[in-house]
């Protein structure tokens, strides 16, 4: 596996894997984008907007993570490859400047829970799912170094 800074081309496979990683993982959710509007977000609003690296492994794009100043936005491992070491090395990128991060997690989403909590992150927040898109309950978690 290498991990590498995204660049505009990954934006088709970044799309993809977000896609089929929210279907296969977080079957709970309500799909409410096309691919087309999930190209359109990822190249349009998470690559000019975070900084993002892209795990590749084997024959393409096998997770990525995206984050900005004190905030992970996305990490997403394709599901045919999670539990491989993939989205700790990703965590690990994110988290390399040392300072407090925040995210956003489903709370139904059980494994990505263990996984944040395992790793440091502390919920600090949980909600109705009001104030997302989803209208589904979730958590905010905090990390400090």
């Amino acid at each position: 596996m290498t991990l590498r800074p995204a660049t505009a081309d990954d934006a088709p496979a970044i799309a993809a894997l977000l896609r089929r990683t929210l279907r296969t993982s977080l079957p709970f959710l309500p799909e409410l984008h096309t691919p087309q509007e999930d190209l359109a977000f990822v190249a349009g609003r998470v690559l000019p907007e975070c900084a993002v690296r892209v795990a590749e492994a084997g024959d393409g794009i096998a997770g990525f993570v995206a984050w900005r100043d004190g905030w992970i936005d996305h990490l997403y491992v394709d599901p045919d490859r999670q539990g491989q070491g993939i989205g700790p090395a990703l965590l690990d990128a994110a988290l390399a400047d040392g300072t407090p991060k925040q995210l956003w997690t489903f709370q139904a989403n059980a494994r990505a829970r263990r996984f944040y909590e395992a790793r440091g992150f502390r919920a600090v927040e949980f909600t109705d799912g009001e104030g997302n898109e989803e209208r589904t309950p979730d958590v905010r978690y905090l990390w400090r170094p």
